[in-house]
């Protein structure tokens, strides 16, 4: 089995449950009383939240490649970033360290690509949401992106940082998601990406007849299979 080294804390509340996913599927593929033998480097959120407002990608790169330079150190074969708006810099921290990052969008295309849906609808951080990482990799896959209108954009992004990262699911909020939902589907989306590692904490396949990809757990599934072989 290789050592998953997974960036986390970005949030916590995100971090458990990949360290869940990634432990209930390690023990499905080897049964008995096996789990992952993975290294977890947390940050304070806090401190990652207020350089991500700022702008301060430069030294959120530094901070992250220093982390999964000691993950390395530590015995990780592998690098995970728990989060979808901190991959919007995973291609500087790839290059900065010598052993594979698996990248949540490059895997999450992958899984939709299986299903021939051309159209998608995007959910995440106003970073994640407008930035072209997630665009530049679907596209390479031919599928289309739709994303909210600017109104619902600052909403999603309140809701992950106000109510999310905190443990706060609420029942209006998970209404107001359901309802951008809906108008992506009316604009033609065929399925809709979970892009922020909480947003599944708060909406659930049973929630909507549209299809989820839930990117914490195709995420944390594909390492965990990477892990094992």
């Amino acid at each position: 089995m290789k050592t998953l080294g997974l960036l986390g804390g970005m949030s916590w509340e995100s971090t458990s449950t990949y360290y869940s996913i990634i432990n209930r599927r390690i023990r499905e593929k080897l049964g008995g009383t096996h789990s992952s033998g993975c290294l977890i480097y947390s940050f304070d959120f806090n401190e990652i939240e207020k350089l991500q407002n700022n702008n301060s990608w430069n030294l959120l790169t530094e901070k992250l490649s220093d982390a999964a330079i000691k993950l390395y150190e530590a015995g990780a074969e592998g690098i995970l970033i728990c989060s979808n708006t901190m991959h919007k810099i995973a291609d500087e921290i790839s290059k900065n360290i010598s052993i594979p990052l698996l990248h949540i969008v490059l895997i999450v295309s992958e899984e939709i690509s299986k299903t021939g849906y051309s159209k998608i609808g995007l959910l995440g951080t106003k970073y994640t949401m407008n930035d072209e990482l997630y665009f530049r990799i679907m596209k390479k896959n031919n599928i289309d992106l739709l994303v909210p209108g600017t109104e619902d954009q600052n909403e999603m992004h309140r809701i992950i940082f106000e109510e999310l990262v905190k443990g706060v699911l609420s029942e209006t909020s998970r209404k107001k998601v359901l309802r951008m939902i809906d108008h992506l589907s009316a604009g033609g989306a065929e399925g809709i990406i979970l892009g922020c590692t909480e947003i599944p904490l708060l909406i659930k396949q049973k929630d909507t007849n549209l299809p989820l990809f839930d990117t914490t757990s195709i995420h944390a599934l594909a390492a965990a299979d990477w892990s094992v072989g």
